[in-house]
């Protein structure tokens, strides 16, 4: 039961950086999803977009807290600490 509430937070936290990342690209980029995408990446701003994604995560962990959810507010926390990882290798390779 605890692990699927861990899952569940954790799904939760990657839709949300998910919905950061096309939020953010759709408002500030002229080109499409998957353009801005490849762009970044050759560029090496790939990181910063996944980063301003994950702003979004603060919404779905301060719910679960006020809902006493804590275990999905910790899946969103891991969700994060993914995203960091996710970066620091964009950042390396």
């Amino acid at each position: 039961m605890i692990k699927k509430e861990i899952f569940i937070g954790f799904i939760v936290g990657i839709a949300a950086n998910l919905v950061g990342m096309f939020i953010y690209i759709s408002a500030f980029s002229k080109y499409g999803l998957t353009t801005t995408l490849e762009i970044s990446y050759e560029e090496g701003y790939l990181g910063s977009i996944i980063s301003l994604g994950a702003i979004l995560n603060f919404l779905p962990f301060f719910v679960f807290l006020r809902k006493n959810k804590p275990y999905r507010s910790r899946g969103v926390l891991i969700a994060s600490i993914f995203a960091a990882l996710v970066i620091i290798i964009t950042k390396i390779i």
